[in-house]
């Protein structure tokens, strides 16, 4: 259990009592129903955007509230309770960090006062792989050429603007791209949990010079400053949905009886529920711990993201599997929502590296 201080209290039950009453889980249902390419309701966005949210991973200088990714990791807990769709974890998150990184200051004061949602194009290829880069950027006068593809880029539909990494002559570079420029495509994939994503092309875009906002070693430390705050922080958001599940499984062994005695006298039902119950405890801890290092600077920050998200990702993958088990054939159908979760899980565990990236990583990272 995560211990709090009296101010991150009061944002875990502010985020709390706003999701609940404004993007609960029958919100996300409408979307899906109403096949929303949004994938979100901008109103929505807009009054977290009120609450500051959008501004915790931003400096003062921008307009931001500079309150780091333990509080960040909070509000996505209470978001991955109810399913909650909104570009938090890529915009407010990701792509403020990126640019707080990059020091990109216009673009950091939009993405914290909500008036901009950016987009962070790394991925090219099926699996989590951002060190794989093709897409190159050839200088052109006194700007760039833009050509080559990014896969799953998160709330890219829509997006007012996308940070794209790249290769120049001089290394990595990252890009502050226009997606209405000529010869981007933006093209809305199905994803399985409802949500807004889109393969990305670009077609000999062509570039000013001022939209190379970092390259080489700086570039490289801001692409993975990003992504190490967006594991942390996903890994939150999956620990929220992991508590959700167990308990709204726990309620329904209560309530459903065989032959005539609830299901949660069963002992077999109860060793398991326990057993879940400790894997979330261990999971919310390393999170936890990761957030932490984040925020300090510390040198395990990347190594504890990793060992989060890898943890977190087969908690909840093990969450969703026993709450469809416990609840039998009715939590196999559209009834309730337990089958939302587990679609949730399954693209959060992908998103970011699943289990096997990031154990491949740290056996790399100790030689072995």
């Amino acid at each position: 259990m995560r211990l709090l201080n009296e101010e991150h209290q009061m944002v875990r039950d502010m985020a709390a009592g706003f999701l609940e009453k404004n993007a609960p889980v029958s919100a996300l249902r409408n979307l899906r129903d109403r096949a929303d390419s949004q994938g979100y309701d901008t109103s929505v966005y807009t009054d977290m955007a009120g609450m500051g949210w959008t501004g915790m991973m931003s400096s003062e200088d921008v307009g931001g509230l500079d309150l780091g990714a333990g509080v960040a990791g909070l509000v996505a807990e209470e978001m991955g309770r109810r399913l909650s769709a909104a570009p938090f974890l890529s915009s407010a998150v990701m792509a403020a960090t990126m640019a707080r990184a990059c020091n990109a200051v216009e673009i950091s004061a939009k993405i914290a006062s909500g008036n901009a949602v950016v987009a962070v194009a790394f991925d090219e290829v099926s699996k989590h792989r951002p060190d794989k880069v093709s897409t190159k950027a050839e200088v052109s006068g006194n700007g760039f050429v833009l050509s080559g593809s990014k896969r799953f880029v998160s709330d890219a539909v829509g997006a007012d603007a996308v940070l794209v990494t790249a290769m120049t002559d001089q290394g990595l570079g990252v890009f502050l791209v226009d997606p209405k420029l000529r010869g981007v495509v933006t093209n809305q994939v199905s994803t399985v949990d409802s949500r807004n994503a889109a393969s990305m092309d670009f077609n000999q875009v062509v570039l000013g010079g001022d939209t190379l906002i970092a390259q080489g070693s700086e570039a490289e430390s801001a692409l993975a400053l990003t992504l190490r705050v967006g594991r942390s922080v996903a890994a939150s958001e999956m620990v929220g949905l992991s508590k959700e599940v167990a308990e709204r499984t726990n309620a329904y062994l209560r309530d459903r009886k065989q032959f005539g005695v609830a299901l949660a006298q069963f002992q077999a039902l109860q060793h398991r529920a326990a057993d879940l119950y400790t894997q979330i405890q261990t999971t919310e801890a390393i999170t936890s711990a990761a957030l932490a290092a984040f925020d300090a600077n510390h040198e395990d920050a990347e190594r504890l993201s990793r060992v989060a998200k890898a943890k977190a990702n087969k908690t909840a993958s093990l969450a969703v599997r026993e709450a469809v088990q416990m609840h039998g054939g009715i939590g196999m159908t559209d009834a309730i929502d337990i089958g939302l979760f587990m679609k949730k899980a399954r693209a959060c565990i992908e998103y970011l590296g699943d289990d096997s990236c990031h154990a491949e990583w740290l056996l790399q990272d100790r030689g072995l």
